[in-house]
């Protein structure tokens, strides 16, 4: 059988074959090559060019070793090993950068992108390749399956409806996959928390993946945790918890991102054609635009950013002047404040970044104060806080540094700072 060694920095050798290699030459995963898994991180991190494709194929390997120490069986590992490979197919260019805007201008977040791709709603047209539905179903791997999957929404996936044949039919509710794709433990945090940590040199994410893998088991239909493995959990949560307050969400790396965001979301035609761009496809495409967006392409170039210029921690914002508590995360809220701002500095809206991280975390991490692991001991489950007080604490843990940050060019940030303190305090 034809097959592919991919020597990868974290996992060593990872091989290819099957149904794995055809879906690995999809155009849809190969254009993954050139989407930075952390968006422009690497300009405060710069050893963080490593791409989607990297973490994707990270994913498949441990989504792989997973499904051999719980001893799956040969159609369920195939089905949650496609998943895995296919999980972040749908990301726009600079990965979670955008997400916000095209949500509110098009209703899709990466999420539903990559179940269309799988689907076969939506491909990439340039393509020497079968579909990757077609390749699914070759080998008998029900692409509504995979999507499934791979979209996520409850807790259980029921298999009943979905079929490749008519002689081969799932049954019942066997939650661990599911979570294996979508849960504390997950194959996708597993890699990136490796991936992120060792590319970027902040420690912070190392993890102990081996033990985790050793310790996971399934229990009555549950992926669980025995109790030896509560160590190597605690560990896990922690640097998921350190990763994004001290690289994910990074102040100077979130000010770029939200630049870049800015000049996409000025743009006044459709930019449902983002969505099929890679990095530098869009960086150039702006660089084309008169006027903002191409000021914006120059200034990420050249490192040219903007400074934060006033920001309130979470508990303050309870007593900030004028903010809906309930509808400030909101596209619509932010642009609403930062067009108030300017006005009163006489300056354009482009110049005042307002941010406010916790809307958009729900988006791009919904798992992020998950600590409901499940841990079995003499055969009975328990919830991972009754062992382990960091859990507990974790769930109450702020992930931002800050509620609301607004930021402008340096040379009017003074002004900014001072007109938006006046509004808000």
């Amino acid at each position: 059988m034809r097959y592919k060694t991919i020597h990868d920095t974290i996992h060593g050798s990872v091989k290819f074959q099957g149904p794995f290699l055809e879906l690995l030459e999809c155009p849809e995963v190969q254009r993954l090559h050139n989407i930075m898994q952390l968006g422009l991180t690497k300009l405060v991190f710069p050893g963080a060019n490593h791409t989607r494709l990297e973490h994707s194929i990270g994913a498949y390997r441990v989504a792989q070793k997973m499904a051999t120490n719980l001893d799956l069986k040969e159609d369920e590992m195939n089905l949650v090993m496609s998943a895995a490979l296919l999980h972040d197919i749908g990301h726009a260019p600079f990965s979670h950068t955008l997400e916000t805007i095209l949500e509110h201008s098009t209703g899709m977040d990466h999420m539903d992108v990559t179940k269309e791709f799988i689907t076969g709603k939506r491909a990439i047209e340039e393509r020497d390749t079968p579909l990757i539905p077609e390749i699914l179903e070759k080998h008998d791997i029900s692409p509504e399956m995979v999507a499934d999957l791979v979209k996520g929404g409850d807790d259980t996936i029921s298999f009943e409806d979905f079929s490749v044949h008519d002689n081969q039919k799932y049954f019942g509710s066997e939650r661990y996959l599911y979570q294996m794709i979508h849960g504390p433990l997950d194959v996708d945090q597993l890699d990136y928390l490796l991936r992120d940590s060792h590319n970027t040199g902040a420690l912070h994410g190392v993890i102990d993946l081996e033990r985790l893998l050793q310790t996971i088991e399934i229990h009555n239909g549950n992926m669980v945790v025995t109790k030896g493995g509560i160590p190597a959990v605690e560990g896990m949560l922690v640097a998921r918890g350190l990763m994004f307050s001290s690289v994910y969400l990074h102040k100077t790396a979130r000010i770029a991102e939200l630049m870049l965001a800015k000049a996409v979301n000025s743009l006044d035609e459709d930019i449902k054609k983002i969505f099929l761009m890679t990095d530098w496809e869009l960086l150039s495409y702006l660089n084309r635009r008169e006027g903002f967006p191409k000021e914006i392409v120059q200034r990420l170039k050249y490192r040219r950013l903007y400074k934060r210029c006033f920001s309130l921690e979470p508990e303050e914002m309870v007593n900030a002047k004028g903010i809906d508590h309930e509808k400030i995360g909101r596209l619509s809220e932010i642009q609403k404040l930062e067009k108030e701002i300017a006005f009163q500095a006489r300056v354009p809206q482009e110049h005042v970044i307002v941010d406010v991280p916790h809307y958009e975390l729900k988006l791009s991490e919904p798992r992020l104060n998950q600590t409901g692991v499940k841990i079995l001991d003499n055969n009975r489950l328990y919830d991972l806080s009754r062992f382990s007080p960091i859990a507990l604490a974790l769930q109450k843990r702020l992930t931002q540094r800050w509620g609301l940050m607004v930021s402008s060019p340096p040379e009017i940030c003074e002004k900014i700072g001072q007109i938006t303190e006046r509004k808000l305090i």
